[in-house]
């Protein structure tokens, strides 16, 4: 997994910068009634996606939190007083006070079941009665747009889906989640390149195949001989689902 301190910096850069985060929090909002007045991003990165939720929607109160202390610190330029440094699985706030709970990419990341299960009992539990959790899912899939780059890697070692949309409603419904909606977002800017995908291939970007894994270098071999080796393919398209909490 890439350690998310040493990446905050570059961290939006990389993935889309405004025209992702544009298009994320539009989704987000999308699914959240607009009778919502406070709003927790969970996993909230850089803020680059949490500030704009307040914008979208004036007077909609916004708290971000964040484990890496890189990226928290960076939302908190973003958005002075609102951002605490938190364990998603044990949030540090009380019961039942938020209208509206996101994580936006964060479920594929919790390689242990038990950590997904922690966070959307965490999430579910700060939410009041009738509030929303909207949250991606499959991000992996995602990113498979059937491209030649694609194609090298369809045989490379098969990653965990913590994220499947199956596991995250059953996860959902044992908190007292109902399914509430869906929408989809592109993200734009995240098309992926041969050489940029071998680049983050070195540098821990799958999960399957860490730095110094005997397969890196067959791998990006073979991606450096593909065609326009820096001409993105098409962008990947971002699944939400969103939950609502029974009374």
């Amino acid at each position: 997994m890439l350690d998310y301190d040493e990446e905050a910096e570059r961290y939006d850069a990389l993935r889309g910068g405004e025209p992702r985060a544009a298009a994320a929090a539009e989704a987000v909002l999308s699914l959240v009634p607009r009778q919502a007045r406070c709003l927790l991003d969970v996993a909230c990165g850089t803020g680059i996606v949490t500030r704009l939720f307040p914008r979208a929607r004036p007077g909609l109160r916004v708290t971000g939190a964040d484990l890496s202390a890189s990226m928290t610190r960076l939302a908190a330029g973003r958005l002075p007083g609102a951002v605490v440094r938190a364990d998603s699985r044990r949030l540090p706030f009380r019961d039942a006070c938020f209208d509206a709970v996101v994580s936006v990419w964060l479920l594929h990341l919790l390689t242990d079941p038990g950590d997904v299960r922690a966070v959307i009992r965490e999430c579910a539990r700060v939410l009041r009665p009738g509030g929303v959790y909207v949250t991606t899912v499959h991000k992996g899939l995602s990113h498979n747009v059937g491209s030649d780059i694609d194609a090298v890697l369809a045989d490379r070692p098969p990653s965990p889906v913590p994220d499947a949309p199956g596991t995250v409603a059953s996860c959902a419904a044992g908190q007292g989640l109902v399914p509430a909606g869906e929408a989809r977002f592109r993200g734009h800017g995240q098309g992926r390149s041969p050489r940029r995908t071998a680049d983050d291939l070195r540098r821990g970007w799958f999960v399957t195949l860490p730095p110094g894994h005997p397969l890196v270098d067959d791998f990006a071999t073979r991606l450096s001989a593909l065609p326009d080796q820096d001409r993105p393919r098409p962008d990947p398209v971002f699944t939400l689902q969103a939950f609502r909490r029974t009374p």
